[in-house]
């Protein structure tokens, strides 16, 4: 039980194997595990009133804690101002029904011995966490690209928003959980269209086994282990597990998968893996489903590096990890055609998902479709600098969503020229302004525009062809 706060009696029923969340959402307290150990959780306010998000001249402060800044900070206004919106648990919102369902469904699936349901649910941990436990806590080695800048949202050069939900991975599991659910939402720069935001929502799953409970079902199963001695890495397996484990596991991994996926989608679904790779699973699979003519992939998944689990003190288990987006699902199974919609506060939009059954199937109906301005922007690139990239088109996309916001509905690359006797490399994009709830014109438009050609050359350091 938590020993800083009065916990109610639905937490304190819960097994002792699982660290009891406070349900005061604004306490850093430790819980008690089973093994008698203490472990710092921490959950954040969604209470946005109280706890201001903002960039200072020297620091960051988010959710009511300040970070200091350093050559690393890259976070900006307009991102801040999205921590702690928390859209996944917003009563029916789209993206709450999603989780929602997930939830349901691993809750009646799957259940303990004692009655209560075996996966754990963790909806509402601190965005903000270290780089270790963005990256390293991952295996993701140092270089590689999806540390860069430019790819992240850095507070400062230990700190930043997760880039996934993985990262509280380790701690979880650290905690003494076998089975959990984590959704939370994740942050990264990244191209500007219609399936694309810099902020959005991602759900993930993690299952471990011991010896026992792997085999327990299989005969002669007390003659088997999760482990070898001297074993190679292969396509099909880690070099410390068994050929038996890994196949075992991996076929829990996409059974449950695959009835979490029908129970959205319905039982008539085409549904096929591919091999992939991540850093942190192997072997690593993709589900893609046959969804309205199109193969579209849904979710990642994979054997848990042993390392992994070693590091976070689960060094006698064999486990299986996927994750998901919220959006992507619910613009397929709600017909959304638009990311930015899950932003709106459109009461049209919201209307819509107010339903009593959170199973009842929703078509949205568009709202009204207003016509897109195009204005193209062109410039030269400054040189870049010994070690180091001067220019990304992220750097670009990033300044044009702090100045146009939600106006902006797609920016596109559509020239990439290098000058044949200067070498000097041209860029022109073209942007589009749509705004989701009105007609926009071409006076406010170009206003805009002209910022961003100014910010441009201020901040980015190109020249103008304009």
């Amino acid at each position: 039980n938590c020993l800083h706060c009065k916990c109610s009696p639905l937490f304190s029923a819960l097994p002792l194997l699982q660290p009891l969340a406070c349900p005061l959402l604004n306490c850093g307290c430790r819980l008690l595990l089973a093994n008698g150990s203490t472990v710092l959780y921490r959950r954040f306010s969604t209470d946005r009133s109280a706890l201001q998000s903002v960039i200072g001249q020297n620091s960051v402060e988010v959710l009511g804690q300040s970070y200091p800044r350093d050559d690393f900070t890259n976070v900006t206004p307009k991102i801040l101002a999205m921590v702690g919106r928390n859209l996944h648990n917003q009563s029916h919102h789209p993206l709450w029904l999603i989780k929602e369902r997930i939830k349901a469904h691993f809750y009646s699936a799957y259940i303990r011995r004692s009655g209560t349901p075996l996966f754990s649910v963790y909806d509402n941990l601190n965005p903000v966490v270290t780089v270790e436990q963005n990256f390293d806590s991952l295996l993701i080695p140092p270089g590689h690209p999806s540390r860069k800048r430019g790819d992240n949202y850095y507070l400062n050069r230990t700190m930043m928003l997760r880039a996934h939900t993985s990262a509280h991975q380790s701690e979880l599991v650290k905690s003494g959980l076998d089975a959990f659910l984590l959704a939370g939402d994740v942050y990264r720069r990244d191209e500007i269209d219609t399936s694309h935001y810099p902020v959005f929502h991602q759900m993930e799953g993690v299952r471990l086994f011991s010896n026992h409970e792997l085999f327990s079902k299989v005969q002669n199963g007390e003659e088997l282990s999760l482990f070898e001695c001297g074993g190679q890495r292969t396509p099909q397996k880690q070099e410390t597990h068994t050929l038996e484990a890994v196949k075992l596991v991996e076929f829990d991994l996409k059974d449950t998968l695959t009835r979490l996926i029908t129970h959205l989608f319905g039982e008539d679904l085409e549904i096929r893996w591919s091999d992939c790779y991540f850093p942190f699973t192997h072997p690593s699979f993709e589900m893609e489903v046959r969804f309205q003519g199109n193969w579209m992939e849904v979710l990642g998944c994979g054997v848990m590096e042993q390392e992994l689990l070693n590091s976070a003190g689960a060094g006698n288990k064999l486990g299986w990890a996927f994750g998901l987006g919220l959006e992507r699902l619910a613009m397929v199974l709600y017909s959304i055609p638009d990311i930015r919609l899950f932003w709106s506060q459109d009461e049209r939009f919201f209307k819509q998902f107010r339903v009593q059954d959170i199973h009842q199937p929703i078509c949205f109906q568009p709202l009204s479709k207003f016509p897109p301005l195009h204005n193209d922007i062109s410039f030269w690139l400054p040189e870049s600098r010994e070690g180091q990239e001067s220019f990304t088109e992220n750097d670009f996309y990033e300044l044009v969503r702090s100045i146009g916001g939600e106006m902006v509905e797609k920016v596109s690359l559509v020239d990439d020229f290098i000058h044949p006797k200067t070498r000097r490399r041209s860029q022109c994009y073209c942007i589009i302004y749509r705004h989701m709830e009105r007609t926009l014109t071409q006076q406010e438009v170009r206003f805009i525009h002209k910022q961003i050609e100014r910010a441009a050359e201020t901040e980015l350091g190109v020249q103008g062809r304009y």
